[in-house]
């Protein structure tokens, strides 16, 4: 699934923001295969660690300034947009809602409801915390 997933980004990349194939595919290679470690390590810990925790760890050491594996990491990994990623997500999300779609309107109107707020809080919040980063910064 995460070589799929892998595959659609690349191409993703390459006609929205002309990005060279080889190596934003090389890039979701590496963001994959960090993923699946951290996952791996989740399930054979001894200690209840949630995977997200090992993902961000492993992907923090292999690209802090000074590692052999950093500019070789941020090289091919800067090539890849966020936004296509999320693009790619969602829409794997809507398929799968859809694909459940019994499930989703046993939730029922009240469900909508909740989702509707919940997007919008994220939005407002991720909005307002750039917004102050960028001030900040100096950047508006």
């Amino acid at each position: 699934l995460l070589f799929a997933f892998s595959v659609i980004v690349t191409v993703g990349n390459y006609v929205g923001y002309h990005t060279p194939l080889i190596d934003t595919f090389i890039g979701m290679m590496i963001i994959s295969i960090v993923t699946i470690t951290g996952m791996a390590l989740e399930r054979v810990s001894p200690v209840r660690i949630q995977s997200i925790i090992f993902i961000s760890i492993i992907g923090l050491l292999i690209a802090i300034p000074g590692m052999p594996t950093a500019d070789f990491v941020a090289h091919y990994v800067s090539n890849v947009e966020l936004t296509t990623i999320c693009t790619a997500f969602l829409a794997y999300v809507g398929i799968s809602i859809g694909k459940d779609w019994e499930e989703f309107k046993k939730i029922g109107w009240r469900g909508v409801i909740v989702a509707l707020i919940v997007i919008t809080g994220t939005y407002l919040g991720s909005a307002t915390i750039a917004n102050l980063t960028l001030s900040f910064t100096g950047m508006i």
